[in-house]
């Protein structure tokens, strides 16, 4: 499956959650829930990888987590807040860069609408774009 029809699928299932459960969870919850949901849609998700960083030959194990991993392509970073905040986005895009990835979807289940808390970061990356 192509990496946009991945990220279709990711935000359809993100989307459908948070209208059948609503804000405020936690998102550990919603973490669960979404992975679930993704697996039952045919794609392979991973919950909490490891990410060790390297950095002029020191290596730390177990520096970031990455909420879920999608197919081995896509990052999903979850949030339960009230407000986006810049950083959140920032860290995604940090997290993409380490593991060489080009595609994150930040998800924040804690926004009146699902529209308003999803954001879509790009490293090196224009698909869809032509």
């Amino acid at each position: 499956m192509e990496l946009e029809q991945i990220a279709k699928v990711a935000v359809d299932r993100g989307y459908r959650l948070h209208r059948d459960t609503g804000p405020g969870l936690l998102e550990t919850v919603y973490e669960i829930l979404l992975a679930e949901s993704l697996r039952e849609a045919g794609l392979s998700c991973q919950r909490q990888v490891q990410v060790p960083i390297r950095y002029k030959g020191v290596v730390v194990d177990n520096a970031l987590r990455i909420d879920l991993l999608v197919e081995d392509r896509l990052v999903i970073e979850l949030k339960s807040a009230e407000r986006n905040a810049p950083v959140h986005g920032k860290q995604l895009l940090t997290y993409l860069r380490l593991m060489d990835l080009p595609l994150g979807l930040l998800m924040n289940f804690g926004q009146e609408t699902f529209k308003s808390g999803l954001r879509r970061i790009a490293n090196d990356y224009y698909g869809g774009i032509g």
